[in-house]
């Protein structure tokens, strides 16, 4: 399952990153009219594929948004941190232990002061 996972956060990425690449910028260009799609006879009619690449921008996103959420929402549950989730080749090192302290020597009692008679 985290496999799937996995490659759809992967796919959606590089698909939004296509969609986002194809969306005409502010000149009227982008990489859309270099494949002939800058033309009043293209596929999509005199406006072009702006609409369609606007709404499938949003959609890619939204599934790109949720698929990394539901791996984020895996990874916490799961009790385990991101970089424990890593094979570790060796078994975890078992902590130090402090050395003992000696114990407290017993307080000496004070001497009596000496009183003269």
């Amino acid at each position: 399952m985290n496999g799937l996972l996995s490659s759809l956060v992967i796919i959606f990425g590089i698909a939004l990153m296509g969609a986002i690449l194809l969306q005409p910028g502010s000149k009227g260009g982008g990489l859309g009219s270099s494949f002939g799609g800058g033309g009043a006879n293209s596929a999509f009619g005199a406006q072009g594929a702006t609409p369609f690449l606007a709404k499938a921008t949003y959609w890619i996103a939204a599934l790109f948004l949720g698929t990394t959420l539901y791996v984020e929402y895996t990874v916490t549950t799961a009790s385990r941190s991101v970089l424990e989730k890593g094979t570790s080749l060796s078994a975890p090192a078992a902590p130090a232990q402090a050395p003992a302290a000696p114990a407290p020597a017993p307080a000496q009692p004070a001497p009596a002061p000496k009183t003269s008679h």
